[in-house]
């Protein structure tokens, strides 16, 4: 047990506009033990509008110690921060902080978590969209007292709410944060107080636990690979999301031995067992870094999953990982096959092992076999053997579920179309729409309004359309469906209607409200595609494991329409 203080706390109060600026310069650090960054939009969303009503947010812990200069990363701002001889260093309401400094900045609409506007109108914090709302300040210009001048200037229509906004503005700038202060120099009592404040009411994820037990001392911390940085390069690389942080640790585990529900500590101790015994934990990070990589480029190019949102299972990211740490390079045949393991794993799911979840990673891990990547892939397919062939329901449309998830990468297969502009939607569209999302319903759009829905229909997936938001709308409705713009007509807007299981025969039901009979259609439709989607990924009736060196590899297709029976 630590000793304790060597001095009392000192209560300060700092104006928030100070706070801000104290960050925006470096004088505010983030030591090395905290937890990432997990808040979203609509937290960030609360704290400000917690600020405006004259709420308490709470008071935060800076411990005052020396700083070196060094490049710091603060959410999405990246600083050059002078040496320090007393920085604020934050042991309790890095969230908090973090959230203030960001919004705030004139970077803020860089990242969709910080990109807030003030909405005079409705005396709102909202996101800020691509279509400008007049009646939108950004938090950034009403925070800077010329900037929201100028913006007033050049709209001269909303001048009679400068009033309000430059009292919103002076609200927020001099909104008081009690915290407190400590001098303390062993780092270790720091660690104590940020475990006892953290650990009461909600555990740390064993990620973090992990990410503690291996940090090293402050002074070696910069420059290090770490499961929030993983996380951060694989979402900025392949546009695929934030994965969390409990299935990195889970990859970095499973590169180095299939026992992935090991004890975590002593890793880099030279335990028994570990398939990789000399390397230390940079490079361990490094190398589950470039497996999980080669895992999501084969998801989006070869099994068709973009997001992960959509990834119908966590467990199977894992197991692919082990994979490509020990088989890089396994050639278009065998990629073929790791897509038909993929899917079945998929569509089966986790119940069929002994323990569940916990069962499935376990013996699927344990099937990659290191050097040896046709024995693996004949032990993975052969755990997902099935003589049953399901086909997800399609009459209850849930965005966390896998079933949804399988159904919305068949929608991805086929290649979803703009009813603004004919185009493809492609990967940077799909990612800027879901960011950080969990689930993909930002980017799913309902055909009828649901007071129009028959109410035993409301769930059905015939009434989704897999549409990110539209340039000249942002809602969860998808109306111009009824209507295409002039310009989309013919052989281009059969091709649009066709990306989403529709056709013009579907869209007169609509017209005219027969919305049941619409639905009824569509939900066929849907099911009949979903089925053939999933006899080209899973193959059930093919071969598994056919004689490498009879197959002449350099005629393989990457077109799956080729593989069909």
């Amino acid at each position: 047990m630590s000793a304790g203080l060597d001095t009392k706390p000192n209560a300060v109060t700092f104006d928030l506009e100070d706070l801000v600026e104290q960050a925006w310069v470096g004088h505010i650090r983030i030591p090395h033990f905290q937890r990432p960054f997990r808040w979203g939009r609509d937290d960030v969303a609360r704290l400000f509008d917690s600020v405006l009503k004259g709420y308490p947010i709470g008071s935060v812990l800076l411990w005052l110690r020396s700083a070196p200069a060094q490049r710091l990363v603060l959410g999405n701002l990246h600083i050059d921060a002078p040496k320090v001889e007393r920085a604020l260093w934050v042991v309790d309401g890095q969230q908090r902080i973090t959230s203030l400094a960001n919004a705030l900045h004139p970077k803020a609409a860089t990242d969709p978590k910080f990109a807030l506007g003030y909405d005079l109108e409705n005396k709102a914090f909202n996101r800020l969209t691509t279509a400008a709302d007049p009646a939108v300040v950004p938090l950034p210009v009403l925070f800077d007292l010329e900037r929201l001048i100028e913006w007033f200037h050049d709209r001269p229509e909303m001048a009679p709410q400068l009033k309000h906004a430059t009292s919103v503005a002076r609200t927020i700038r001099q909104f008081k944060v009690p915290a407190y202060q400590v001098e303390q120099n062993d780092v270790a009592v720091l660690q104590d107080i940020f475990d006892r404040l953290n650990n009461y009411g909600k555990r740390l994820s064993k990620a973090e636990i992990f990410t503690a037990l291996n940090a090293g001392a402050e002074d070696t911390a910069d420059g290090k690979l770490t499961i929030p940085l993983i996380a951060e390069n694989v979402s900025a690389e392949r546009a695929f999301g934030v994965l969390d942080g409990d299935s990195i640790l889970k990859a970095i585990l499973a590169r180095r031995n299939s026992d992935v529900l090991r004890d975590i500590r002593n890793e880099f101790a030279g335990r028994a067992g570990i398939e990789f015994p000399d390397e230390d934990r940079d490079t361990a990070y490094e190398r589950a870094q470039d497996a999980l990589l080669l895992a999501v480029e084969f998801l989006q190019e070869h099994a068709y999953v973009p997001h992960v949102a959509m990834l119908p299972y966590r467990n199977l990211l894992i197991v692919l990982a082990r994979f490509f740490a020990h088989h890089p390079d396994p050639g278009h045949h065998n990629l073929r096959l790791l897509r038909r393991w993929f899917w079945r794993a998929a569509v089966i799911g986790p119940e069929r092992f002994k323990g569940g979840t916990t069962g499935a990673i376990r013996a699927l891990c344990a099937a990659v076999i290191p050097g040896a990547v046709t024995a693996s892939l004949a032990g993975m397919l052969a755990l997902v053997d099935s003589t049953a062939h399901p086909i997800p329901d399609l009459r209850r449309f849930r965005a966390n579920e896998a079933r949804t998830k399988i159904t919305l990468c068949a929608w991805w297969y086929a290649e979803p179309r703009s009813v603004e502009t004919g185009d493809v939607f492609d990967q940077a569209a799909l990612a800027d729409c879901l960011t950080d999302a969990w689930t993909a319903s930002g980017a799913v759009r309902s055909v009828i309004v649901r007071r129009d829905t028959p109410e035993e229909l409301r769930q059905y997936a015939a009434n989704r359309v897999l549409m990110p938001p539209l340039l000249t709308a942002d809602s969860e409705v998808a109306p111009i469906l009824l209507a295409p713009p002039d310009g989309l007509v013919g052989h281009e807007l059969d091709k649009v209607l066709d990306s989403h299981a529709l056709s013009n025969q579907m869209l007169a039901m609509l017209r005219v409200g027969n919305y049941r009979e619409f639905l009824i259609e569509r939900h066929g439709l849907l099911r009949e595609r979903l089925r053939i989607f999933l006899e080209l990924m899973c193959e059930w009736g093919f071969e598994d494991t056919p004689a490498l060196s009879e197959l002449d590899l350099d005629d393989e297709s990457e077109d799956p329409d080729d593989f069909a029976a």
